[in-house]
């Protein structure tokens, strides 16, 4: 592995679940592709990434909030591909609530969900964690770039805090 993506090995990935409640394995060698791969293999790869922390682009997992600060590395990392898309892929992170509207839901039938609400509100803040290097792709000279990062600073200030539960 290169300069990028140093820290992956010091996540305890086996002992995660992605979004499908999958063991979170195959998220190392898809932030790998992402970063190493050519264009066309970082496309695949951030699709099928997109499936494992933030299902159907709005359902969070409980290695979403680990993943999100690889994101954030390749998204500020120089000569990158498909940092709009990546963006796009944190902008869904940062808005997803299904768990949290799903425990409230819920407990008129009593049904509970602990842990899943934490892993919205975890993954929203390492989103937010990486405002700094958002706002500086919001200037880039890219136009898809610099639209894909005001947007997910939009998102980043228009998400209300969470509900109690």
């Amino acid at each position: 592995m290169g300069s990028l993506l140093k820290g992956l090995a010091g996540v305890r990935w086996h002992e995660l679940r992605d979004s499908r409640q999958a063991p979170a394995t195959g998220i190392p060698p898809l932030l790998s592709r992402i970063a190493y791969g050519g264009e066309g293999a970082a496309r695949l790869a951030i699709d099928e990434l997109g499936d494992m922390i933030c299902a159907l682009g709005f359902v969070v997992g409980e290695a979403t909030a680990p993943t999100v600060p690889f994101l954030l590395e390749l998204v500020g990392a120089p000569y990158m591909w498909c940092r709009a898309e990546l963006l796009d892929l944190l902008e869904g992170i940062c808005r997803a609530e299904q768990w949290h509207g799903a425990a409230a839901a819920s407990r008129a039938r009593n049904t509970v969900f602990q842990e899943q609400p934490a892993w919205e509100v975890a993954a929203r803040a390492a989103v937010r964690a990486g405002r700094s290097i958002v706002e500086g792709l919001a200037l880039s000279v890219r136009p898809e770039e610099g639209e894909a990062a005001r947007t997910l600073l939009r998102a980043m200030d228009e998400v209300a805090p969470f509900p109690d539960l």
